[in-house]
């Protein structure tokens, strides 16, 4: 019987017990620290790069998949399994070439390129990980590409992503912002709070003087996105599970909560919002299809 293979790339941010548990095939990014590259997530973990960006003079690059990785990567997986079809969901288009990466990879094969589906997911980080683990249970489930596409639309419309940014340093050394203005907003102790757009651009969404105001106006936010309903969570964090955690804690005290999940911010986010940086990532529980 035909089954769905869903395959991602690292920029995902999914747990690896989820990875090994789904079946789900990772793509690896490349992260660069000077002349030196590093596989993101299997020759360098998250903890070992936020370890080497507060020692590096400037900021690390990622670099996308090669289109010839991802045929690489299509062709195995269609010759080893025949009969199976195969949903490729990847980092927004608006940040990264990795979704183009991929098509280009799948336009290269030479047959069965209409087994293959690959999507845009016009978000970053566990805000599509999310998805891609959503797609993998369909997928295990028996759903075709197709239900599976419709799901992951209907999903995406109610899903909420919050970056909560403690420096200005890493906005200021990627050009995000001015040396003026992160030097200003550092005395004032200003954090930002980041988002996406429906065309999976990040964007600047509030900010707060102060960690703790900050963290107060982003459940303000979802409250005013989800209207009260019970929501699952994934917590995001740059190799601080504590911070983590004590976010979680003040999020149980607005919210009912369903599934709950922590996940470490990589590399492809982690390069231009540095160390101490918190996400949200929230949708409705129980809003399945």
């Amino acid at each position: 019987m035909s089954k769905t293979i869903i395959v991602t790339d690292s920029t995902a941010d999914i747990p690896q017990e989820l990875v090994d548990r789904l079946g789900i095939v990772i793509v690896p990014l490349t992260v660069m620290f000077g002349n030196t590259t590093y596989l993101d997530g299997i020759e360098m973990s998250a903890a070992q790069f936020y370890s080497e960006l507060v020692r590096a003079d400037g900021l690390p690059t990622t670099s996308q998949p090669s289109p010839a990785r991802f045929l690489e990567t299509f062709t195995t997986l269609l010759e080893q399994h025949p009969d199976n079809q195969i949903v490729s969901i990847h980092l927004s288009s608006g940040v990264s070439g990795t979704y183009q990466s991929a098509l280009l990879g799948k336009s290269m094969l030479e047959k069965h390129e209409d087994r293959i589906t690959v999507l845009d997911s016009k978000l970053a980080s566990y805000g599509y990980g999310m998805l891609v683990v959503y797609a993998a249970e369909l997928a295990a489930s028996g759903h075709s590409p197709a239900d599976i596409v419709q799901a992951l639309e209907h999903r995406q419309e109610r899903l909420c992503l919050y970056f909560l940014v403690d420096t200005l340093e890493y906005l200021q050394k990627g050009g995000r912002i001015g040396k003026a203005a992160a030097m200003i907003g550092t005395l004032l102790n200003i954090k930002p709070i980041l988002s996406m757009d429906k065309e999976g651009i990040i964007y600047s969404a509030d900010k707060a003087r102060g960690h703790k105001k900050a963290t107060a106006r982003i459940i303000e936010l979802l409250e005013r996105d989800l209207k009260g309903q019970k929501i699952n969570i994934a917590v995001g964090h740059t190799a601080d599970r504590t911070a983590a955690e004590a976010f979680e804690a003040q999020l149980a005290e607005h919210f009912e909560l369903g599934e709950r999940i922590y996940t470490e911010v990589g590399a492809a986010i982690g390069a231009h919002v540095g160390p101490g940086t918190i996400a949200i990532f929230a949708w409705p529980a129980g809003d399945e299809r």
